[in-house]
């Protein structure tokens, strides 16, 4: 594709405003505006640009100022927001279709200016739309266009108040009753109530409902999902035999109404079973297309893993913005400095870059990887609707799963630390709520648990891992899969035998080095867990217990270890391709060996324990190779900040504008907010002195 020309480069990438941030962004070894265009594709910068351009414009979406909504106004606010979004129209239809990348896109602006409106669109169109699209069939294609034209809204029921990430003991139940073609969906008692569906709350009228599906004659099939009506559109009042309510205030997303519902015998017909895994005849005969149970449950984890995928991708853009924000912030302001001389930016400081700017580039690493990641969901989606049901297909879904089921961890752990690290890096104004770190903080925090919580989905990654040594070949384990994140597996036993062999600091300030490392790492946990998994069966333990005895210090650094890896594999890839322009090679890459090498400190001890390091000197080069790469970063952060950065008005924090006018943009906001000049509307009650000690007696 031709690189645009400078006109329409600089309507796409106006220059920035000037102000304090200037001589950072002069000292920079590279053009923001051809990374931005390398880093997002023009055909995205522009979708991008449509968006922020249209809420700036739109007076629904003008910030509140500092008054605090109650959680009935919040919520019908974002509401509001959500259909003026649809009224936008190209903004979903026809743009998002043309690419992948153009949906994640969206998610990433919505999610840019706010979390409650951006999950409350997701939820709708992409899981629960999403849902009837892939796991359904032709039947149920006449609810796209009514989703759509919001004439239905919808939302995705999968957990219950009693159960949560153990899916395959959900206890909703959906029985076949072949006299009148109908399923009846039940739930027993309270504790198989839906709970935490976001959508619920107040909005949804309809769900995709997951329920045990029985046939008759007693079989239980397992989970399927439903497509089943909660509400009725003209009144949002319940359907019959409905109980639908919302939860109530929470940490973060008050803007999102979560919910609840229980069912008692409620009939639907039998064509309401999304019937793309499996269906039921008008007989009460339960067919499926799939060969066998691997199969049908590779197919099956398609569903699960889109949400996963999409929420690595929600984590990525929080801790886009927190770097953003802090980086600016310790460009612009100046404490200490040489005796007699001037104030100098904390950003000079080598402690704040070695704060900062390794979270600068797992942001940078962990967008790359998301978006890879939803291309291969993707992938996997269009084999699943062209009915392909073959072992490469169900091969591709199982690897999915493992990779979706430790990416939610590393990347929700990773902007929970760099938020909270960015927080306090940004001293007493980071802790202001204008400056937007906390509501950050808030709304990341639940990525950390729905959709499954992150210690429990890396035993799923494990237990793939795990499963690959049952594959012997003759050099080791077969491992050859769809997306090759497990290939190197194969060289298993030849990789224990490596050592860190790095002789110089230049030598280690490139990601091939932790790549190295990672490798051997991966192989060494796997060998660990594998041992302490046939230990504890020899002690007589079942396979749930020795399992269990095995997750801390084992299985779980496994899980980890083997994403962090992928993530830097893909990573180094990317950065080292040819088609990287020469200018931007070298902060590509740079950003790439960080990243490897900061994610890779945190397991020095386990590298020393195994033996891949040996003497001190090993531990002491990677850091100093981290500092050193943070130096020659340090004039580029403002730069790859700006790549990143949404507009002002999207980012939302007086600390954190483009333009670096610091003090004067906090100190106006500071003065914008309600009552800030006037007295207290109590303060009659300061002139009535206590009656010191007159209760005394009481005590």
């Amino acid at each position: 594709m031709a690189p645009p020309s400078e006109s329409s480069q600089a309507a796409l990438l106006p220059d920035l405003p000037r102000g304090p941030l200037c001589s950072y962004r002069a000292r920079a070894s590279f053009s923001w505006k051809e990374l931005a265009l390398f880093w997002e594709g023009e055909h995205v910068l522009h979708f991008k640009k449509t968006i922020f351009s249209a809420l700036e414009r739109d007076p629904l979406f003008a910030r509140p100022g500092g008054r605090e909504l109650s959680m009935e106004k919040h919520q019908e606010l974002t509401f509001l927001r959500c259909k003026r979004v649809f009224e936008f129209g190209s903004l979903l239809v026809g743009q998002r279709l043309q690419s992948p990348l153009t949906a994640l896109a969206l998610l990433d602006c919505l999610g840019a200016y706010d979390w409650s409106l951006a999950i409350k669109v997701f939820l709708h169109l992409f899981v629960f739309g999403s849902a009837i699209y892939n796991s359904g069939s032709e039947r149920h294609f006449k609810y796209i266009p009514k989703l759509f034209s919001m004439e239905i809204f919808g939302c995705f029921a999968l957990t219950e108040l009693s159960h949560g990430s153990d899916t395959k003991a959900i206890r909703t139940t959906a029985h076949y009753d072949p006299a009148t073609e109908e399923f009846i969906i039940h739930s027993p008692d309270f504790e198989a109530a839906k709970f935490w569906v976001g959508n619920m709350g107040k909005t949804a009228t309809h769900a995709v409902v997951f329920a045990q599906l029985h046939t008759p004659g007693g079989q239980c099939h397992g989970l399927h999902p439903f497509v089943m009506q909660i509400r009725d559109p003209k009144t949002l009042l319940p359907m019959p035999g409905v109980m639908v309510g919302n939860l109530g205030k929470k940490l973060g997303l008050n803007g999102l109404d979560s919910g609840f519902a229980m069912f008692h015998k409620v009939r639907i017909p039998r064509q309401d079973l999304l019937n793309r895994v499996g269906d039921v005849t008008p007989e009460g005969t339960y067919v499926t297309p799939f060969k066998d149970d691997r199969q049908r449950l590779g197919a099956s984890l398609g569903s699960l893993s889109s949400g996963r995928v999409c929420i690595v991708a929600m984590c990525v853009t929080n801790l886009k913005l927190a770097v953003c924000i802090a980086l600016r912030f310790s460009a612009t302001r100046r404490q200490f400095g040489p005796a007699g001389g001037e104030e100098i930016p904390v950003l000079e400081y080598q402690l704040q870059q070695w704060r900062l700017l390794p979270y600068l580039a797992a942001t940078y690493a962990l967008d790359h990887f998301a978006k890879s990641l939803f291309l291969d969901l993707a992938e996997l989606l269009k084999g699943l609707l062209e009915g392909n049901g073959g072992a490469r297909q169900a091969e591709l879904g199982h690897e999915l799963h493992a990779l979706a089921s430790a990416s939610k961890p590393l990347a929700s752990w990773t902007a929970q630390r760099g938020i909270q690290e960015c927080r306090e890096a940004c001293g007493g104004h980071g802790y202001l709520a204008m400056n937007r770190l906390g509501d950050l903080r808030n709304d990341n925090d639940p990525n950390c648990t729905y959709e499954g919580d992150n210690n429990v989905l890396l035993q799923q990654t494990s237990n793939y891992l795990l499963g690959l040594l049952a594959r012997e070949g003759p050099g080791g384990p077969r491992c050859e899969t769809p997306l090759k994140s497990v290939d190197f597996l194969e060289a298993y036993p030849a990789i224990l035998g490596q050592r860190f062999q790095v002789a110089s600091l230049q030598d280690c300030l490139d990601s091939s080095v932790p790549l190295a490392a990672y490798e051997w790492l991966v192989c060494y946990l796997l060998r660990e867990s594998h041992e302490k998994l046939s230990q504890e069966k020899r002690s007589g333990r079942s396979d749930s217990e020795a399992r269990n005895n095995s997750q801390a210090y084992c299985c779980r650094a496994l899980a980890l270890a083997f994403l962090e890896r992928t993530v830097v594999r893909r990573f180094h890839e990317h950065t080292h391709a040819p088609g990287v322009p020469r200018p931007l090679r070298a902060v590509l890459r740079r950003l790439s060996a960080l990243y490897g090498l900061w994610s890779l400190s945190q397991h020095t001890a386990l590298l020393y324990r195994g033996g891949y390091f040996s003497g001190e000197q090993a531990g002491k080069m990677v850091e100093r190779a981290i500092l050193e790469l943070c130096a020659q970063l340090k004039d580029d952060a403002v730069a790859l900040v700006d790549v990143l950065a949404p507009p002002d008005f999207v980012l939302d924090a007086p600390i954190g504008r483009a333009d670096g006018e610091l003090y004067k943009n906090l100190w106006g906001t500071v003065l914008q907010e309600s009552h800030v000049l006037e007295r207290a509307s109590w303060w009659p009650e300061f002139t009535k002195k206590p009656a010191v000690g007159s209760l005394s007696s009481k005590l």
